[in-house]
């Protein structure tokens, strides 16, 4: 610990270089702005700035990258709550209950709630990364593809147990987002699948075409069927009132603690990221609810637990990278990327060999979180005034923004068609009340769950045995079982509550 405390001390001398700082404040900036943009994406945005830090240091360069990158999750909120647009797969959790409350007037509660538990998360996982990193690092380095399906399994099991539709309608949905997520290229096999020997398809349904024809294009067909008409949301915020605001939010405490644990920690494992902590973590504050029924309608504690465990996952993603060199992510990948293109290798002797670089990058993650928080607070009052604006004038800005995105995403006309399929698709899910949820998860980490099955099942000759008999899966495996049997269960325990 005294070896992290000093380390520390020299990363801050680093951080706070007058250029270092200001190249952290360029970064925040352009990482808000990436985040806000739907389509673009934290991973695209990285890519498309690693050019820039040719000419930089290597401490500099990861500097500017680490603050795009955390800040484009600050932001990745923003159009989930005010237009129900997510604009990353970990900000699709956000939308349940932050665009209700937007839709009622507390877009500002939610914007703030967003960036005070990105705040939070952002410096207790800097702190956990710090002092924790070499044990959490063995941990992690623990995980097979076994234990990948088991953590899937228990990502799914919690949406079945605790969502809102019935079982049957989310078995249902989370089935429609499987068959979709096998277009295209087999994982294992490399050979095409439901492609129809079309060229288009081998690289499947991306999931920022789907997402933004399900919740953008797909609100706004409900939206034009409900007669629009000139009106606005009463969504008003002064700078005086967020301090009060933030004061409320106090409260709820242990959503946050207990988040940005979960999100850390499933954050350092491969496979698992932002996505599943986000919809893990609501799923687990609304079993923990004094209310969980009022969740999906407006609570402010399931903002907070999304916001909190993405940013913490996302914090944690960084821990395998700079110790075993394994990415967890599509945006740390592409930072790791830039470290071998500056010569720098990942690994264990990275912070024997590079000091400056390490701690420099940790120290960069307080000072730049702090500056993320201040910008996006401050900037409360200008989203919470665009909810203000009539949805009559803001939905072919919406409509365009959509397009863009979606034809921003592979450069591809076929996937703006996709886009309007996904709308025609999402617009019928509302109708029958069908939920949207398990689709997109299923549709996300409809890969990552058939190849770590598969993968599974080729180490143990095909025996499932192999789930039970490793201990870390098995323990998934067995939590993944109960919440499974939570629909079934949870009637006869209220039944023997009532008989005694």
């Amino acid at each position: 610990m005294f070896e992290s405390f000093n380390g520390l001390v020299g990363g801050f001398a680093v951080a706070l270089a007058p250029d270092n700082l200001l190249i952290a404040v360029v970064g925040v900036f352009l990482g808000m702005l990436i985040g806000i943009l739907p389509g673009l994406g934290a991973a695209n945005g990285v890519a498309l700035l690693i050019p820039l830090t040719f000419s930089l240091k290597p401490s500099s360069a990861i500097i500017l990258l680490a603050a795009i990158y955390y800040a484009s999750m600050y932001s990745g909120g923003i159009t989930s709550i005010l237009f129900n647009i997510p604009g990353e797969p970990f900000s699709v959790a956000t939308t349940f209950d932050g665009h209700p409350m937007a839709v009622q007037g507390r877009g500002g509660e939610a914007l703030i709630a967003t960036f005070s538990g990105s705040l939070f998360a952002g410096v207790v996982g800097v702190l956990l990364l710090t002092f924790l990193l070499p044990p959490l690092a063995d941990f992690a380095l623990r995980f097979g593809p076994p234990e990948y399906f088991a953590v899937m399994c228990l990502a799914f099991a919690c949406l079945a147990a605790l969502g809102r539709a019935s079982v049957l309608k989310t078995i249902a949905a989370a089935l429609i987002g499987f068959i979709l997520a096998t277009v295209g290229l087999d994982t294992v096999s490399g050979k095409p699948r439901l492609t129809y020997d079309t060229i288009e398809l081998l690289r499947g349904f991306g999931f920022l075409v789907a997402v933004i024809g399900l919740f953008g294009v797909g609100e706004i067909f409900r939206s034009a069927e409900e007669s629009l008409v000139m009106k606005y949301i009463p969504a008003r915020v002064r700078w005086r009132d967020i301090p009060a605001t933030m004061g409320g939010l106090a409260k709820h405490w242990v959503v946050y603690i207990r988040s940005t644990l979960l999100g850390f920690f499933l954050g350092m494992i491969p496979g698992a990221g932002a996505t599943t902590a986000s919809v893990m973590s609501y799923s687990v504050a609304k079993r923990f609810s004094k209310h969980p029924e009022k969740f999906g309608t407006g609570v402010v504690e399931g903002v907070i637990s999304c916001e909190t465990a993405d940013n913490a996952a996302g914090t944690g993603a960084l821990l395998p990278m700079i110790t075993l060199g394994i990415p967890t992510s599509a945006t740390v990948a592409v930072m790791l990327g830039g470290l071998l293109i500056w010569g720098l290798q990942p690994g264990p002797m990275l912070v024997q060999e590079h000091p400056d670089f390490v701690w420099g990058l940790i120290a960069s993650m307080y000072t730049g979180n702090l500056i993320a928080v201040i910008i996006a607070i401050l900037g409360v009052p200008v989203f919470a005034a665009i909810m203000r604006i009539p949805y009559t004038l803001l939905m072919p800005v919406i409509m365009c923004l959509c397009v863009i995105g979606a034809y921003a995403a592979n450069n591809a006309l076929l996937d703006v068609v996709f886009m309007f399929l996904f709308g025609v698709l999402g617009y019928a899910f509302q109708k029958l009340d069908y939920p949207l949820a398990p689709l997109i998860f299923a549709l996300i980490l409809g890969d990552m769950t058939e190849s770590a099955l598969r993968q599974s099942l080729i180490m143990s000759h095909g025996s499932l045995a192999i789930f039970f008999t490793r201990p870390i899966a098995a323990t998934f495996m067995l939590i993944a079982a109960l919440f499974f049997a939570m629909p079934v269960l949870q009637p006869l325990i209220q039944r023997w509550q009532a008989a005694g």
